[in-house]
């Protein structure tokens, strides 16, 4: 059977093509160990590693991190197999999932939003990528540091890379996932253990205690480094339908999920607590940045392979967490002109116009700026959709219609305006308290607060007309 053949007969091709289409059973061939192996190998990347020392350099100890981290990946798990549950059932991505609560037009507004910040994580993860490339032209070759412009090489080659594997397709992903996260997991602990031995062993590594005095003083740095945990994959969790789609079962996505996720982010988050604190007993000062750490060791075979494997991990996590998403979103705009390889191209070119190497000039614009502030945006949508999902549908959707006008989705001109101002009403309380000091509280739980608001503004609206 063909992929154009899964759609019933009457679909409007202004909302299908071939990589928006329902994945039929026999393609339909993800275990629980390539959902296991994919989220090891997300979680195994620098991001999660600047994450974690981003907390040792705000002043966590090394406990206060690991369990911070570890609650925000059991608070994010819940969403992500919620809205992991309709791609496994019906074999349809996020950009279509969507249209049922949004509406067949009304849905490419949360696929841009979460498709900007996905361009946003591609353009990071590439000026990573790109870092890392110079560092270990720059331990190999010292000289090469000084050429003018050779920052920018690395970073568009590195980048040029991406789009390669782009090209090659989704497949090329679970082949990356699966060969490379029992690797790269081996090769970030010889990590842990190499700088421990350089700072006199764990000991001394995990000894400096808190910096916080008071509980008040833990709380005020607490609370918005909870919600940038859950904002560093609250774009996926809006997207897992991509990759669930593929799903041989739901145990098979809701099991991989679960012995993945919490799992992944927590051992690399240990790794990269444990090797920052020994930054600061070696050099006096917390280094947040592997790259820039690797830079200070004078060991030009160590740093290369460490280098090395941070450039693999750099470009699973970005092919992805950050590209599968956008690609199928911005496909969903035209879905006629619009392929899943042009989505990824442009992707690439918005990710670059971003400007990544501002977004992490410091862990405060890191993790306090962008972490939490595009959660605000993104923890809205999760909670319309599965709030629709769940509590107004029943888990019970009419594939064909997601694919047609005049449908059940169609609401009013294909968009449900009940669904864009509860997304409306989730931003503006999420995010006011950018703008009114004494609600800075709203800011510090944007996706907490973003996510119940414009799930309860939606139920109302929904259970109130004769829709659903």
């Amino acid at each position: 059977m063909s992929e154009v053949e899964v759609v019933p007969a009457g679909y409007d091709q202004g909302l299908y093509n071939a990589d928006l289409a329902p994945v039929p059973a026999s393609k339909r061939t993800w275990t629980t160990y390539n959902y296991a192996s994919l989220w090891v190998a997300m979680s195994v990347c620098i991001p999660t590693y600047m994450l974690a020392s981003g907390l040792i350099a705000g002043g966590m100890s090394w406990k206060q991190a690991i369990g911070t981290i570890l609650l925000g990946n059991l608070i994010v798990l819940v969403p992500m197999v919620l809205n992991a549950h309709a791609g496994a059932k019906y074999g349809i991505p996020f950009p279509v999932y969507v249209r049922a609560s949004f509406g067949v037009r009304g849905a490419n507004v949360p696929a841009v939003l979460r498709a900007l910040v996905a361009c946003g994580w591609f353009g990071i993860q590439c000026w990573i990528g790109g870092h890392a490339i110079h560092s270990m032209l720059a331990v190999l070759w010292p000289g090469i540091a000084s050429y003018p412009g050779a920052i920018w090489v690395c970073f568009f080659s590195f980048w040029l890379l991406n789009i390669l594997v782009i090209w090659r397709g989704v497949e090329s992903i679970r082949y990356l996932q699966g060969v490379s996260a029992p690797f790269m997991l081996t090769v970030g602990l010889l990590l842990l253990w190499w700088i421990s031995r350089k700072a006199g062993g764990l000991g001394p590594v995990l000894s400096s205690p808190s910096k916080f005095q008071t509980t008040g003083s833990f709380l005020r740095f607490f609370v918005p480094s909870l919600t940038g945990m859950v904002g560093f994959w609250a774009t996926v969790a809006l997207n897992i339908p991509d990759f669930t789609r593929y799903a041989k079962s739901q145990k098979a996505q809701m099991l991989g999920q679960a012995l993945g996720l919490p799992a992944a982010m927590t051992i690399y988050s240990f790794i990269g607590v444990a090797v920052t604190s020994a930054s600061v007993v070696i050099f006096g000062e917390p280094i947040w940045d592997p790259v820039a750490l690797l830079g200070r060791f004078n060991e030009p075979l160590i740093a290369s392979i460490a280098l090395v494997a941070l450039l693999i991990a750099t470009l699973n996590t970005n092919v992805a967490a950050n590209v599968v998403s956008p690609s199928n979103d911005f496909s969903n705009l035209n879905p006629r002109l619009i392929s899943f390889r042009t989505g990824g191209l442009i992707t690439g070119v918005i990710g670059i116009a971003m400007m990544p190497w501002k977004l992490l000039s410091d862990f405060n614009s890191y993790i306090f700026g962008w972490l939490v502030g595009y959660s605000g945006l993104l923890g809205p949508i999760a909670g319309v959709m599965i709030a629709d999902y769940f509590v107004i549908r029943k888990s019970r959707l009419v594939v064909a219609d997601l694919y047609r006008r005049d449908g059940v989705y169609e609401y009013a001109r294909g968009f449900n305006y009940r669904a864009l101002v509860a997304l409306a009403a989730g931003v503006i309380v999420a995010l006011v308290g950018l703008f009114v000091p004494s609600l800075r509280w709203l800011y510090d739980y944007a996706w907490f607060v973003g996510f119940f608001v414009a799930g309860a503004v939606y139920c109302a609206l929904m259970r109130r007309s004769d829709v659903g």
